[in-house]
């Protein structure tokens, strides 16, 4: 977005909650995440706000709040709207639920791998699609992040696709990936990041849709030792603030606080082309699990299902695809 459209995206948004923009005045911030303490994730927002604290000599403050604590995240990107909640990182999925445009990135197979994924949530085609956020979600979308890339693992052994029917599995609550499971003739079950443990422990899902971190910090394999590398799907991350907020600041804090996200969420993007094979390579090491390589071939029918739906509903994918094979 251009510096000429950054500023009259602002003073629209100022408009539109009857504020113009102020001069730099402290700031108290806080930043919402569903993520753990120790994952990459909230690493980040905690340096992001070390560096706006030290930036400005303790004038910008910014407060993060892991693992769901102000609520899930269809309740903070309501918080963002009303102003309750400054800033979030948040899934692309959460987004996608408001604007199905951005649930052309949860395409099936549309990385080949981590590095492959990289490429495509940093090209121009995914940074346009920001520009929807304040009309359409009444935030400022400010650069993606991510995480790894989406996998299975199942309390059950799993050989081919049609062991896959009549499963629970757990997925992050997005149509995309319901759609995805729906196709594979699973029963897909919407749950909050924090509750999947204990689900699993407790057999109430048979099977989870889920990141390599995530696999390993949180050891679902204990659980459920099927461990399949599908490389399913890219899984973006979104750096929000309210637009409310954001037309409240002054036209150098917007900037200071636009790089210093941006840099940030960049830094996820890189932490995972590094972590990503080595998480999967120590799961894969683990004595009780059953582990195994899959590829698209595996879910030929759902593929095509899914594409069915979504090209109507995402016309965006047609392009991600188009940049997905220049950057192979």
């Amino acid at each position: 977005m251009s510096m000429i459209r950054n500023t009259l995206t602002a003073f629209a948004l100022a408009g539109a909650v009857g504020l113009t923009p102020a001069i730099a005045a402290a700031q108290n911030m806080r930043i919402g995440l569903i993520t753990p303490p120790n994952h990459v994730w909230s690493q980040a927002a905690v340096a992001m706000g070390e560096e706006l604290n030290e930036a400005t000599g303790g004038r910008i403050t910014l407060q993060a709040f892991p693992g769901g604590q102000l609520g899930n995240e269809a309740q903070m990107l309501q918080m963002l709207q009303t102003g309750a909640l400054d800033m979030a990182f948040m899934t692309v999925a959460e987004i996608s639920n408001r604007v199905p445009e951005f649930g052309a990135f949860f395409a099936p197979f549309l990385a080949d791998d981590i590095s492959h994924a990289a490429r495509i949530i940093r090209s121009d085609v995914a940074t346009e699609l920001l520009d929807l956020l304040p009309e359409e979600a009444g935030v400022m979308g400010l650069g993606f992040g991510s995480a790894g890339m989406r996998q299975m693992v199942s309390r059950v052994a799993v050989s081919t696709a049609a062991d896959l029917n009549g499963l629970k599995i757990r997925i992050t609550p997005v149509d995309a990936f319901r759609d995805f499971y729906n196709a594979l003739g699973t029963a897909p079950t919407p749950m909050p990041l924090p509750a999947v443990y204990d689900a699993l422990a407790n057999a109430q899902v048979d099977a989870i849709d889920m990141d390599a971190e995530l696999i390993w910090a949180m050891r679902y394999f204990e659980q459920a030792p099927t461990v399949l590398e599908t490389n399913h799907a890219l899984f973006p991350m979104v750096g929000l603030v309210s637009g409310r907020v954001w037309a409240g600041l002054d036209g150098d804090d917007q900037t200071l606080i636009r790089e210093t996200m941006q840099r940030h969420l960049d830094a996820t993007i890189d932490t995972y082309i590094e972590k990503d094979p080595e998480w999967m390579a120590q799961v894969e090491a683990e004595e009780s699990v059953n582990y195994s390589r899959i590829g698209p071939d595996f879910f030929a029918d759902a593929i095509a299902e899914w594409e069915a739906t979504w090209a109507e509903r995402a016309p965006v994918l047609s392009a991600l695809r188009a940049v997905a094979d220049e950057t192979r």
